[in-house]
């Protein structure tokens, strides 16, 4: 996972992450719909769904939306319902890669995933082909501002801290249990939090070879594109170096 989020961060970074208001609302209101149906629809009750409130604040969505979302995952509007699943397979260069999506028709999602695997020369697998390789974790990305890596690791060492990552944001890794409690606590140490989510970390990390580099990085681009992908997961792991050289 780091691999893979140290390239959405360098892409942040240099302004080359999709601006697409409308794709990004659509994802994020899926995000709340599945949060508010599997627990309570009053954020103050339901940790996940005020994770995906705050991430919706956070890319702007509109107050009205996020209502909307919300009454929608309660069954207002008779839409069709949205789904989570999960989805696995490998990459180009063998690269184990896990895909999280909600949608309303399991059928197209398949589909189109399938194609977007194939075209990179990949293979959708069957449930549990590459789960084995990863573990759920929680990911806390705080800034960091004027902290040394000393200070900040300090500061980070509470009760279900894994490890401590050091960049710009840095990544707080912790049992799943207890992300929320980690985030408020860093919270009340004063650090800025930038998000917080339970996700998924490869236990066993493969490198491409610097000639498929570009060829994995297009192809996990190609997937977190699609409508109806939330999160995706892989085991590459890159040098930072390589990264920005094909931003």
């Amino acid at each position: 996972m780091s691999g893979h989020s140290k390239w959405h961060n360098i892409k942040l970074r240099k302004g080359k992450v999709d601006a697409q208001r409308g794709a990004l609302f659509t994802k994020l209101s899926k995000e709340i719909i599945l949060a508010a149906k599997n627990g309570s629809t009053d954020p103050d009750a339901n940790y996940r769904l005020k994770m995906a409130v705050d991430k919706a604040r956070a890319g702007n969505m509109p107050v009205d939306n996020i209502k909307r979302a919300i009454a929608r995952a309660a069954g207002a509007g008779g839409e069709r319902e949205i789904e989570e699943i999960r989805y696995e397979g490998y990459g180009p260069a063998g690269v184990a890669v896990i895909v999280d999506a909600a949608t309303d028709n399991r059928n197209r999602t398949a589909s189109e995933l399938r194609f977007l695997f194939s075209r990179g020369d990949g293979t959708l697998g069957e449930t549990g082909s590459v789960g084995w390789m990863f573990v759920s974790r929680g990911i806390v990305e705080v800034e960091p501002g004027r902290l040394s890596e000393d200070e900040l690791t300090e500061k980070a060492l509470v009760d279900g801290v894994i490890d401590v990552r050091f960049g710009d944001p840095a990544e707080i890794v912790t049992e799943p249990q207890a992300l929320m409690s980690v985030k408020d606590a860093l919270e009340r140490d004063g650090l800025l939090v930038r998000s917080a989510q339970l996700g998924m970390e490869a236990t066993q990390l493969t490198r491409p070879r610097a000639a498929d580099v570009q060829r994995v990085l297009a192809f996990l681009d190609a997937l977190e594109e699609h409508e109806d992908v939330q999160r995706v997961y892989s085991n590459a792991e890159f040098d930072e170096a390589e990264l920005e050289a094909f931003v």
